[in-house]
């Protein structure tokens, strides 16, 4: 008997599966799913064939309404969706971006190995849940004025940097060099700078995490040693987390200001919750500047966070920054919106990229990325659950010409953080990764039960279909030795 999904669904490899317009009326362009055959019925299961549908109803779309292989349920946009839409006659929507603007990725490598680190992995843990603070509501070390916070998010992570929190090689080593242009403090809300100045320097909770990992496997030697990685056993920190309640709070006003902005402009929409204005608009370049200030706000955070990382490390190991060679391998933004050019049918047009639950993955050469990468194309850092392991990856030429430079960010939900709390204790996910020799540290049990191995797809057969299917490429594998969980 054939699955649902197999009567909708046109194969166009073991890797692509296109939902054709005729699936609904009114789609101005195709959908088309990045996944293996085995995940698709999980896919259908969950109903996201709708949300990818709905996606391309946007005005100004173009080419397809994308789905990476770690695609679910999500607000408007499913997790995992990417569409670009025309600058000159097309939308934004805030739910192509999310709640958490600019939930990202930042890897650092070390000079240190597994055998100098797992003696010590539960002090090294005790020292980072003690430096960085984490949970749900938690507020930060920093003390910033509401003047002081609009510099935040004018200067991004060179503002962290001014204040000694990081060196000028991070910012090179930063998608957008941590910093998004066109911010404008004048156009946040006084709540959102109110949910913003204290949880400056904060992990948060959810799935956010500081993860203290070992490099199990290396694909692409050359390439993973332009990056600092050169060894099985070398230890690297995976820090993630986003712009906090600040971000929640910009996307939350501008879904109302957006949805008022759809009756404006007499927008027909499938979904309420693909709110949107046209991009050139004065509500949609609103919202375009208040999202780049919380994706500035984003990276300052993810920067402190690093500086209080490294504290720890020297104190744990007593060694010096340079003797402990953390440098900085880079930082990825997940939900964003950005204004890029690609070459459509033979042209070169304006865009608005919309990734959601997506990492940027450009390909060797692209101006866009530090002259560091230029040979090797942009890191793609893939994180997957605290239970397995996580991906280094690097973008490709095949990434720009069909997904719009874009590649999956992650492992993917299967249950809901209420499903996962309902079958799972806290505790019992502690204990079992303990016996995995890997040391846990949560703000709450709840918070573990909530983030567990079983709650998510496999990251491994996530990124296996983004590198089979040629929009990103294995670089190199590591598997956590201590986790910190909000």
């Amino acid at each position: 008997m054939s699955a649902p999904w197999q009567e909708i669904l046109k194969k166009i490899d073991d890797y692509r599966w296109e939902i054709p317009r005729s699936y609904k009326a009114g789609m101005s362009v195709p959908g088309l799913i990045y996944a293996s055959e085995a995940m698709l019925n999980h896919i259908w299961e969950e109903q996201v064939f709708q949300q990818v549908a709905n996606v391309a109803f946007l005005p100004g779309i173009i080419d397809h309404s994308l789905a990476m292989p770690d695609i679910h349920w999500g607000y408007g946009f499913p997790i995992g969706g990417v569409a670009a839409t025309r600058v000159k006659d097309g939308v934004v929507s805030p739910g192509g971006v999310g709640f958490d603007i600019n939930c990202g990725v930042r890897l650092l490598r070390t000079n240190l190995t597994k055998q100098e680190v797992k003696p010590k992995i539960e002090q090294l843990i005790t020292e980072l849940f003690v430096n960085i603070p984490s949970g749900l509501g938690s507020t930060g070390k920093l003390r910033v004025s509401e003047k002081e916070l609009d510099q935040v998010l004018i200067k991004g992570s060179r503002w962290a940097a001014e204040k000694g929190y990081g060196e000028a090689e991070d910012i090179v080593a930063t998608e957008e060099s941590g910093c998004m242009k066109r911010a404008n403090p004048d156009k946040v809300s006084s709540k959102a700078k109110k949910r913003g100045i204290p949880q400056l320097g904060t992990l948060g909770s959810g799935n956010h995490f500081l993860e203290v990992e070992v490099v199990d496997e290396i694909y692409d030697p050359e390439v993973a040693k332009v990056m600092g990685i050169e060894d099985l056993g070398q230890i690297l920190i995976l820090i993630h987390t986003g712009s906090r309640g600040f971000g929640h709070e910009v996307c939350s006003d501008y879904i109302r200001v957006l949805g008022e902005a759809v009756r404006k402009y007499g927008i027909a929409l499938p979904d309420r919750q693909l709110a949107c204005a046209p991009v050139e608009s004065p509500e949609g370049q609103d919202y375009l500047q208040a999202m780049a200030c919380a994706a500035n706000y984003a990276w300052t955070n993810r920067q402190c966070i690093t500086h209080w990382v490294r504290q720890s490390f020297i104190k744990v190991f007593g060694k010096s920054r340079k003797e402990l060679g953390m440098e900085q391998i880079y930082d990825v933004t997940h939900n964003i919106a950005k204004i890029e050019e690609y070459p459509i049918d033979g042209k070169k047009q304006t865009l608005c990229v919309h990734r959601k639950g997506a990492t940027r993955a450009f390909p060797a050469g692209s101006p866009d990325i530090p002259d560091i990468y230029k040979s090797i194309g942009q890191p793609v850092l893939i994180p997957g659950d605290m239970g397995r392991c996580s991906y280094i990856l690097v973008g490709t030429e095949t990434a720009m010409k069909e997904s719009f430079g874009s590649t999956c960010h992650g492992a993917g939900r299967i249950q809901s953080r209420t499903a996962a709390k309902r079958s799972l204790r806290g505790a019992d996910v502690a204990k079992a990764l303990a016996a995995r020799g890997i040391i846990v540290k949560a703000g709450s049990m709840g918070s573990l039960a909530e983030e567990a191995s079983e709650a998510y797809k496999d990251v491994t057969e996530v990124v296996d279909v983004t590198h089979k299917a040629g929009i990103s490429h294995k670089v190199a594998r590591a598997r956590p030795l201590g986790v910190i969980k909000g």
